[in-house]
């Protein structure tokens, strides 16, 4: 299964509780904090509801 690299590069600061708790599932902590994950459904679509608050890489 393919990999995704994903950034936390905004603030959950003042976000709905919902997007502070993905925020929290995917495992951020603080700004600029990065993580690999699979490229699940079930991630994809965690990132998808945030992805105003992240940036997104493929790894090959």
């Amino acid at each position: 299964m393919a990999k995704i690299r994903i950034k936390q590069v905004r603030s959950k600061i003042g976000r709905p509780e919902s997007q502070k708790r993905t925020m929290d599932a995917l495992g951020f902590r603080k700004m600029n904090h990065v993580i690999e994950h699979e490229a699940t459904p079930q991630i994809l679509g965690m990132v998808k509801k945030v992805k105003h608050l992240l940036e997104v890489e493929e790894i090959k």
